[in-house]
């Protein structure tokens, strides 16, 4: 039995974001390839006899934070009634289109399915994790993919690893209010999965948030214009408002950042198709 882990809740981006059409429930489908990023939250799970969520972070100490509704999805399925004390490190941007709030999801289903010995399989906590949000599932399984659907739909790809410079600019893009605008491009024809990999970035929320957030379109030009060393055009990711150009080496995208000086903040990581939740979880099994 364990009862304490840490580990990480990943960042990921859309290599590309294609909307095909709108269902006749209100919801859109969607073709994207999802990759992971080598930066994360951090969570500390530690057993006890009540269900906490610790946080620096005063808007995400709420009872419909992802963390708590995941944590109180796991105990309705199963039955169990312990509980745990959950403490965020919280690191990716919120409204950031990086997947933030669905990977901290994740990452307590994955988790407390080990501490609380629920013993569910990968299957069963995706679709869990689809209860939660269209993302949530691709944090479970912890693979680049290709997805379709609403975006639960998941082809395992092994896209290029390159480093990315990711622009974090400050504002926080409402999804569902992206989704439900009326000039968001929903007619892109859709691919075939095999020319995924080879798919050259687009994003159709792009042009709606760059002439809706500022931000956004400022952050998108900076990277244009100071991104002379990139291997790729720059484009946001998911709904916004997070921002990435990918680079050969971390010291390319290192010395851009640098050179952006106080115009921009962001990070740099690295690329990579395997989550680092199931490696850190590895450790401890």
């Amino acid at each position: 039995m364990y009862s304490r882990l840490v580990l990480p809740a990943p960042a990921k981006i859309n290599r590309f974001l294609h909307i095909t059409g709108r269902r006749a429930d209100g919801y859109h489908n969607l073709q994207t390839l999802f990759q992971f990023l080598d930066y994360s939250d951090l969570l500390t799970f530690e057993a006890s006899s009540e269900l906490v969520l610790e946080t620096s972070v005063p808007e995400l100490d709420s009872p419909t934070n992802l963390i708590i509704r995941a944590a109180k999805l796991l105990q309705q399925v199963s039955g169990c009634n312990k509980g745990v004390k959950i403490t965020l490190d919280k690191r990716l941007p919120m409204g950031g289109g990086v997947g933030g709030g669905s990977s901290d999801a994740a990452t307590t289903l994955v988790a407390l399915n080990v501490i609380w010995e629920l013993g569910l399989d990968e299957n069963e906590l995706a679709a869990l994790g689809l209860q939660l949000g269209a993302d949530v599932p691709v944090f479970v399984r912890g693979r680049s993919a290709f997805a379709e659907g609403v975006g639960e739909q998941l082809t395992p790809m092994s896209p290029s690893e390159p480093w990315f410079l990711v622009l974090t600019p400050d504002v926080h893009v409402n999804t569902m209010a992206m989704y439900q605008h009326e000039d968001l491009t929903r007619d892109t024809q859709p691919i075939k999965v095999f020319a995924a990999i080879d798919q050259q970035g687009r994003n159709d929320f792009e042009p709606l948030v760059r002439r809706l957030y500022p931000e956004v379109e400022k952050s998108l030009n900076l990277l244009d214009n100071f991104g002379h060393s990139s291997t790729g055009p720059a484009m946001m990711s998911g709904s916004g408002a997070c921002v990435f150009a990918p680079y050969a080496s971390k010291e390319a995208a290192e010395s851009v950042l640098a050179e952006l000086g106080c115009k921009a903040k962001g990070f740099v990581a690295c690329g990579i198709n395997r989550s680092p939740l199931q490696s850190a979880l590895s450790s401890y099994l």
